[in-house]
């Protein structure tokens, strides 16, 4: 097969890491991009040396050199272009959340598997070397049976979201849509995927004057007999985690990734594992990204369902619709 050719619709920072990754993966061929700004997508374009641009997302879907979408629009456009792009017989690549609620990802999900496209969902945290490596630990048995993780989703001190992301009916909600979902799905994965049961959560606007949450904190129950407490914020002067940080706590041991390490016993005596790992570009690094994109293109050239697909995508976007409920009439959620 020769190289996947790909669009990325939007041109914001995050379709820049995507382009990024594109550019540096020899089997992919960065063809195409759409906005309907012609002054940022001309800017983009220019940036990345993208051949062919347009304003209209519906000439784009008619394009017969496409192979696949990545879609970066606002959260509110994520169903109806991804649908839009399946049903033009384009594979897709949907950044997080998959989309405002689970119905929208169920008919996602639903259109992806009567069209035979393939349909991949943004949790780049999946493709980070120290999450693979602390997944592997927990695989092996080496922390033994898990009892609790903690994640953190949390914007750097003093600083948050702009535009529309602080809009309720552009982003679908706040820093729980925004960066929470990110450990929802980091949990899911170093555990190898257990269903949710129940969620409790509390969220505010402290922080700042946004009319979506600046602040949360829940609770998820998995069917595995853990559960996953899950911190966000933005606009805190102070954050006690990197942007993303995960702990896991097990019978036979607790591992954690940034900074990554491993407390076991030996013996009478506990003692610290510190691996080492390249060191990284950013706290989100872009690696990952091309990692995914390689994902993506090897699945769609060998066909294979890529992992996070729009099954794993519906189940985050249950938790997120559990968290909101749970957040508006203060009581657990079942799943």
């Amino acid at each position: 097969m020769p190289k996947v050719r790909i669009a990325i619709q939007g041109s914001g920072v995050i379709a820049r890491y995507h382009a990024r990754a594109c550019k540096a993966i020899p089997d992919v061929e960065l063809v195409a991009a759409a906005n309907w700004r012609p002054e940022s997508l001309a800017r983009f374009a220019k940036e990345w040396e993208i051949p062919r641009t347009t304003t209209s997302f519906a000439d784009l879907a008619a394009a017969r050199d496409v192979d696949a979408a990545i879609i970066t629009v606002p959260n509110y456009l994520h169903k109806d272009e991804t649908i839009r792009m399946l049903r033009s017989g384009k594979h897709v690549l949907i950044e997080k959340p998959m989309a405002l609620n689970a119905a929208e990802a169920e008919e996602m999900l639903a259109v992806a598997r009567a069209t035979g496209r393939l349909l991949m969902v943004g949790h780049m945290w999946r493709f980070d070397n120290e999450i693979g490596w602390l997944r592997n630990v927990i695989a092996q048995g080496t922390l033994g049976e898990i009892v609790r993780t903690k994640g953190f989703a949390i914007h750097p001190p003093g600083f948050g979201p702009k535009g529309w992301f602080n809009e309720r009916a552009k982003a679908g909600g706040g820093v729980i849509m925004d960066m929470a979902i990110h450990a929802v799905d980091t949990a899911r994965f170093l555990m190898g995927e257990p269903l949710p049961t129940k969620v409790y959560a509390h969220a505010s606007t402290r922080f700042s004057s946004i009319e979506v949450e600046d602040n949360a904190t829940f609770i998820v129950d998995w069917n595995n007999g853990a559960y996953s407490t899950i911190e966000t914020a933005a606009w805190q002067t102070y954050a006690e985690a990197p942007e993303g940080a995960a702990h896991v706590w097990g019978t036979r041991g607790y591992g954690r990734a940034f900074p990554s390490a491993l407390y076991l016993s030996v013996g009478d005596t506990i003692g610290a594992f510190t691996p080492t790992f390249p060191a990284r570009i950013e706290q989100c690094d872009w690696p990952m990204y091309q990692r995914q994109i390689e994902h993506f293109a090897a699945c769609i050239r060998s066909g294979a369902q890529p992992k996070p697909g729009g099954a794993e995508g519906l189940v985050v976007m249950q938790v997120m619709d559990a968290v909101y409920k749970s957040v508006a009439t203060g009581k657990v959620v079942g799943i």
